[in-house]
């Protein structure tokens, strides 16, 4: 029996309480108006005399007697194997810092006065120079997939006063603010307050899956499980089973951005959010809400070290609020229909359900290393292709963090 999560408090508004009444209604008279009907006495005699006749020609002619099936999927929503038909992993990649790269980029950053003319402009940033927030002009938000990746940037050394010094990252939106949903309408047989409802519900799932502190910090991603249908078949027994013994089968950093709190923190409590939600109709006759997002993520070490990496992590995730006139499903809940996920910056081959950074100290003897670097190096902030556009579960070295 899959366990269901408590509801957690959210630090975004909650649902107002009259679009809940109006979900309330319109679910409870779709399922009034789907429910069989008593049949009359005149249609019992009818039915009776046809499954008489029915069993009578049936007899010795080898048929077999049997419940009439149902279409699948009826009444009791889409299996987990359906939903995730389009999820197969298509790409999937971790990508291991270039460390020699990364040992020279900060030697000169810190000490730009090595390159003769102090190329960077950056000189001496002791005597009041401009800080990260005020240097960076925010970006609008995205609306449509970029044609290339992001232009390159001056190369710095993150610290733990300013952990996006040298990242594109620097102007994208701080956490949440970068969730910007689109104008709700009215879709298929959904009102445009049950579409609002399913996208507020898929940024809820955003920020618990990718920015709640407690789940960066390896906790149990409570907030973010309450959001999914747990009537979905199969799905909460695969999560709930990816959380207690992570596997490569079975890998909660899919769905979760997660690291071990006993290696690795955050930097601050800003996390670099950018990418776009758009939706559709679905094939199941309900919403389809697809996500594509790349996130940030600061971090260093908790033994005392004051040296700043950063992890990217790009997701795209369709999830869906069914229409529970045909299916089965909890009120307000969504399903996923699809996921897919590029990691940056974390060790390969390493399946414990955390994220495992490379700093640039590192050592040969440093653990857990993964397994080597094999496939192509790649940008993690280029998100001019859809994931699935890359290799096969590929693990090659990222170009920049």
């Amino acid at each position: 029996m899959s366990e269901k999560p408590a509801e957690e408090p959210s630090s975004h508004p909650e649902i107002p309480d009259d679009v809940w009444e109006q979900f309330a209604r319109d679910t409870e008279s779709e399922i009034r108006a789907s429910a069989p009907k008593e049949p009359s006495a005149r249609a019992r005699e009818v039915t009776e005399r046809l499954k008489k006749s029915d069993d009578a020609k049936g007899k010795g002619k080898g048929k077999s007697k049997g419940k009439r099936q149902e279409p699948e999927g009826w009444r009791t929503g889409p299996a987990w194997q359906e939903m995730n038909g389009r999820a197969q992993r298509k790409r999937r990649w971790r990508a291991a810092l270039g460390v020699p790269l990364a040992i020279a980029v900060a030697v000169v950053a810190m000490k730009p006065s090595l390159i003769p003319g102090d190329p960077f402009g950056k000189g001496d940033q002791s005597d009041g120079g401009t800080p990260d927030t005020a240097a960076a002009s925010p970006l609008a938000p995205e609306t449509a997939a970029p044609t290339a990746a992001p232009s390159a940037v001056d190369p710095e050394t993150p610290t733990l006063d300013r952990p996006f010094a040298g990242s594109p990252a620097l102007n994208w939106a701080d956490g949440a603010a970068g969730i910007v949903l689109p104008k709700a309408t009215a879709i298929g047989v959904l009102s445009k307050e049950r579409v609002q409802l399913a996208l507020q519900q898929a940024e809820k799932f955003l920020v618990a899956a990718n920015l709640d502190p407690k789940t960066i910090a390896g906790a149990r991603p409570t907030a973010a499980l309450a959001v999914l249908d747990p009537q979905q078949p199969g799905m909460f027994d695969e999560l709930n089973t990816s959380l207690k013994t992570p596997a490569k089968a079975h890998d909660p950093l899919m769905f979760f951005s997660r690291f071990d709190p006993k290696g690795v923190r955050l930097v601050g409590d800003v996390v670099k959010t950018r990418g776009r939600i758009t939706f559709k109709k679905s094939k199941h006759s309900g919403v389809e809400i697809h996500a594509d997002y790349t996130f940030v993520y600061p971090v260093s070490r908790t033994d005392g070290s004051t040296e700043v990496t950063r992890t990217i992590v790009r997701r795209e995730i369709d999830l869906e609020l069914l229409d529970p006139a045909r299916y089965q499903v909890t009120p307000g809940r969504l399903s996923v229909v699809h996921y897919d996920a590029d990691f940056g910056n974390s060790a390969c081959e390493v399946y414990d359900g955390y994220f495992h950074p490379a700093f640039s100290s590192d050592s040969a003897s440093d653990e857990p290393t993964g397994a080597a670097p094999s496939g192509p190096t790649t940008d993690p902030y280029d998100r001019s292709k859809d994931i699935s556009a890359g290799e096969n579960e590929s693990c090659g070295t990222v170009s920049r963090t």
